[in-house]
C-alpha cells in the first residue's frame, strides 16, 4: 500500500525498536531524547509523536526488558577446608594439599550448592586470575562498556 521496499520497512521498524529499547533502558529524561531525535532530521510533528510513544511505553519496555535478562546465580556463602594426606601405605613420607570449596548459589528462589576441588596452587593461580580480571574493570575502557551494557 505505501509503495515502498520491505527492507525499507524493516529496516524502520528496526531502528524505531532500537532507539526505544536503548532509550527506555538508560532512562534517558524527556529533553536528552528530544535531543536524540532531532538529529534525525524527522519533522517536529513527528518528533511530538515519537517522544509521546516513549513516554508512554518507557516503563513497560523496562519491564520486558527485565524479564528477559538472564536470571543468573548470586552468590550466598562459600565453606572451605584443606585436607592435607601426609602418608600412604606405599610412600611413607609425601605431602598431598587439597582445597575443598563448597559454594552456595541462589537462583531464582532456588539454592544450589556447587563442590569444587583443586591444589593450593591452581587456586593461588585463579586468585590470581581474578584480581588481574578485577584490575581491569577499573579500566576507562571497561566502564564505559560496562555503561553501555546497561
Amino acid at each position: 500500500k505505501l509503495n515502498i521496499s520491505t527492507d525499507t520497512v524493516q529496516h524502520g521498524v528496526e531502528g524505531l525498536t532500537y532507539l526505544l529499547t536503548e532509550s527506555s533502558k538508560l532512562m534517558i529524561s524527556e529533553i536528552d531524547f528530544q535531543d536524540s531525535i532531532h538529529v534525525l532530521g524527522f519533522s517536529e510533528e513527528f518528533n511530538k509523536l515519537l517522544l509521546q510513544l516513549y513516554l508512554d511505553n518507557r516503563k513497560e519496555i523496562r519491564s520486558v526488558l527485565g524479564e528477559l535478562a538472564p536470571k543468573l546465580p548470586s552468590y550466598q556463602s562459600l565453606e572451605w577446608r584443606l585436607d592435607v594426606q601426609l602418608a600412604s601405605r606405599s610412600l611413607r613420607q609425601q605431602i598431598k594439599p587439597a582445597v575443598t570449596i563448597k559454594l552456595h548459589l541462589n537462583r531464582n528462589e532456588d539454592k544450589t550448592a556447587q563442590v569444587l576441588q583443586t591444589d593450593p596452587s591452581t587456586l593461588l593461580h585463579l586468585i590470581q586470575e581474578l584480581d588481574q580480571a578485577l584490575g581491569e574493570m577499573k579500566t576507562n575502557h571497561c566502564r564505559r562498556i560496562v555503561r553501555n551494557m546497561k
